[in-house]
């Protein structure tokens, strides 16, 4: 199987949601983004969430993450019920146990590869020399221990991906939410840092939650979450060995990887030592702010637009 899951029943549940909602009003019609959404999530699984736009899947995300708050039900990570945390106690919540990889990579365009990984642990109160150390030795866990000092704008789409990836590994956290990870990635990329977080849950025992529309992908996973219409529709439980040659093929057909590919935006791909194409850092985008009252109009599912 992906990442291995046997006794799950002895295994310490990490994540349970019990009887959840999320309710959003377009005048006086209720949309139910989330309805009636249950499930466990144990220690060092690596989950992915499922499922078409508008389904509900981002915004399932965002109640884990402590972004939103639900309508009715509970959310218990690691212990804790999150939806009766106050915005204080979410903002330490999301500091102290989670890990975010973001799809635009959400990097600091003024600071190298080494401050960006260290910039969460600054809000500990841990000193520099500590915060140096500790970030350039995640960022040799994901393969760029010689790219320590380059900027966004030096890297490639990949490159900043793991950078990512090492900035959410770098607190400890319990949890790590990743919402399309790799959605601006090229294909022989994607390929790269979707092993490299499947090597990460194996190797140091972590919880990843993955929001994925690909269903291809979402085989990485050890089980997988099917979301409709805000509704848990079907889990699936990875009992095969992922064939990581045969998935690349199944998914991106007969590219064969020689050379560096290119992404959608020009960075040059492919192998982690190349530098990228020069160019302006990402912008950020705005994330996931949490919601506003259950009267703000959104789209249906409660999802983003694109």
């Amino acid at each position: 199987m992906a990442g291995g899951n046997d006794g799950q029943e002895m295994r310490e549940p990490v994540i349970q949601v019990k009887n959840l909602y999320k309710v959003y009003r377009m005048g006086d019609t209720k949309v139910y983004a989330l309805n009636g959404v249950d499930f466990t999530i144990y220690k060092g699984e690596f989950c992915a969430i499922t499922g078409p736009s508008g389904s509900g899947k981002s915004t399932l995300l965002n109640m884990l993450a402590g972004l939103e708050h639900p309508s009715k039900g509970e959310i218990v990570i690691a212990g804790k019920h999150i939806e009766k945390l106050n915005e204080k106690q979410l903002v330490t919540f999301r500091r102290e146990r989670v890990g975010f990889i973001f799809q635009s990579y959400n990097l600091i365009g003024t600071m190298n590869a080494v401050e960006n990984v260290a910039l969460p642990l600054s809000f500990r109160g841990i000193p520099k020399a500590a915060r140096v150390k500790r970030a350039k030795q995640y960022l040799k866990l994901v393969g760029l221990e010689r790219l320590t000092k380059n900027m966004p704008n030096q890297m490639s789409g990949g490159q900043q991906q793991r950078v990512g990836i090492a900035r959410a590994l770098v607190v400890g956290p319990q949890i790590i939410f990743a919402d399309e990870p790799t959605g601006n990635l090229d294909s022989k990329t994607t390929m790269e840092v979707l092993k490299l977080m499947q090597k990460i849950v194996r190797e140091q025992k972590q919880t990843l939650v993955m929001v994925t529309h690909d269903n291809n992908l979402a085989t990485y996973a050890d089980r997988i979450f099917k979301i409709i219409d805000g509704q848990i529709v079907h889990i699936e439980e990875n009992h095969r060995e992922v064939d990581l040659e045969e998935l690349e093929r199944e998914r991106f057909g007969d590219y064969n990887g020689s050379g560096p590919s290119e992404n959608r935006d020009g960075d040059m791909a492919g192998e982690e030592g190349q530098a990228a194409k020069d160019g302006s850092a990402p912008e950020k985008d705005a994330g996931h702010a949490p919601a506003g009252e259950e009267t703000e109009e959104k789209t249906e599912g409660g999802e983003e637009k694109k």
